[in-house]
């Protein structure tokens, strides 16, 4: 069922957890493997810093993804992203172990997916997000279509929708808006 901006704002407030998924959200799915099996992935630096900007004003991120990868390690680690569930074909249960580690309810999770693997997921988030290019399955569980494209600045749309709606996009751009 689709929602106003206003009611996903609504609904943002309650949000303390957001976890992305990481082919064709973080990235826009593509993987690059060389001669020698070594992996490859783009990630675009505006999801990045949106990232670190959630965490810095207090919300929780973690990263779920059915695949392994070394290059997701380092990318979470230097967003700060403790959180990460990796080879994950389970994607409910992971969830449900962050969960219960911080106390938290499916109603303070947004999630972000783009394939028919995230639709039990999306279809237990406070906030089912998916980004433009998703398919279809995962569209049609979905309350927020981002306008941008996976690897190409949704997951910073999503980070900065939060941030707003929860009344921390002030706090959390401070530092750059100072003179």
């Amino acid at each position: 069922m689709k929602r106003t901006r206003k009611e996903l704002q609504k609904i943002a407030e309650k949000i303390k957890l957001l976890v992305i998924d990481v082919d064709g959200v973080m990235t826009d799915g593509s993987i690059i493997l060389d001669n020698d099996g070594n992996e490859y992935k783009i990630f675009h630096v505006r999801d990045g810093h949106g990232i670190k900007m959630l965490i810095k004003a207090g919300l929780k991120v973690a990263i779920i993804t059915g695949r392994q990868s070394k290059v997701v390690e380092i990318r979470a680690r230097e967003l700060g992203i403790t959180e990460v569930y990796q080879r994950c074909h389970d994607k409910t249960a992971a969830l449900d172990r962050i969960l219960g580690k911080y106390g938290l309810v499916y109603e303070e999770v947004a999630y972000m997916g783009d394939d028919i693997v995230d639709v039990p997921v999306l279809r237990k988030a406070g906030i089912p997000i998916v980004v433009s290019d998703a398919a279809d399955e995962a569209r049609e569980s979905a309350v927020m279509v981002t306008k941008n494209r996976g690897g190409r600045g949704a997951v910073r749309e999503v980070c900065d929708f939060l941030l707003k709606a929860k009344g921390l996009w002030g706090t959390a751009t401070k530092e750059y808006f100072e003179i």
